[in-house]
């Protein structure tokens, strides 16, 4: 079995009836959703989600998951999304896929998040993928010429397969910020990075996951929660 798929899987068994659901972007995403739509009908379970990007929205409606918007929610009982770095302080790297302003905004507003990932995610330090930024298009130039100054990292946009420029469904750019070893100071790195003029917000996730589960390939799962066990 596919590592994500099962610890897409077990995340989907936390879910209850009644909660407000948010659903992240990607491969786990795609898994999440397969199996909390067996669940819709299997069980009759009534829920209510927010997609954190287009692709995920059409692939929820396409199975008839039922979806909402912020006119009528607030908070989010609980949310399962992926993550490209994972380290053991449950910080994380997110925005491989371009979506991590709606992530971010989802995750701020969740009660629970539970992060999906295979073990190939967890990181000592986080810093080895690089780092995506959200900026405004214009001036995305001078906005990666001063994160660059900044940080001391090469920053590259990030493009699409065809070489074009990636847009975000927030009309966003995206510049991957790489490191290339441990970032310094992950606690404090969002606010240094978001001094900068054009800067929309970071894939840098501090203090918004309370749970990981972790795929492996033979299936099984094993899982941690902050605070409490060490995967």
């Amino acid at each position: 079995m596919n590592p994500k798929k099962a610890a897409a899987e077990r995340a989907v068994e936390y879910i209850q009836d009644g909660m407000i659901v948010g659903l992240g972007t990607g491969s786990t995403a795609a898994f999440a959703i397969s199996a909390l739509h067996a669940r819709i009908l299997s069980e009759g379970l009534d829920v209510t989600c927010i997609p954190t990007s287009r692709a995920t929205a059409e692939s929820a409606r396409a199975v008839g998951i039922p979806l909402s918007d912020w006119d009528t929610v607030r908070k989010l009982d609980l949310t399962i999304d992926g993550a490209d770095e994972v380290d053991p302080a449950f910080r994380l790297i997110k925005g491989g896929g371009g979506a991590l302003l709606r992530e971010k905004i989802v995750a701020s507003a969740t009660e629970h998040q539970i992060i999906v990932v295979d073990d190939h995610k967890l990181k000592a330090a986080l810093g080895a993928f690089p780092l995506p930024v959200a900026v405004v298009p214009f001036g995305w130039q001078a906005t990666r010429d001063r994160l660059e100054y900044l940080l001391s990292a090469p920053v590259t946009p990030r493009k699409t397969p065809k070489g074009d420029i990636f847009i975000s469904d927030d009309s966003l750019y995206i510049l991957d910020i790489h490191f290339g070893g441990p970032l310094p100071d992950p606690d404090a790195l969002t606010a240094r990075i978001k001094t900068i003029t054009g800067v929309i917000e970071t894939g840098l996730f501090v203090g918004l996951c309370h749970r990981v589960i972790v795929g492996h390939l033979d299936g099984t799962t094993s899982e941690a929660a902050l605070g409490y066990t060490t995967l």
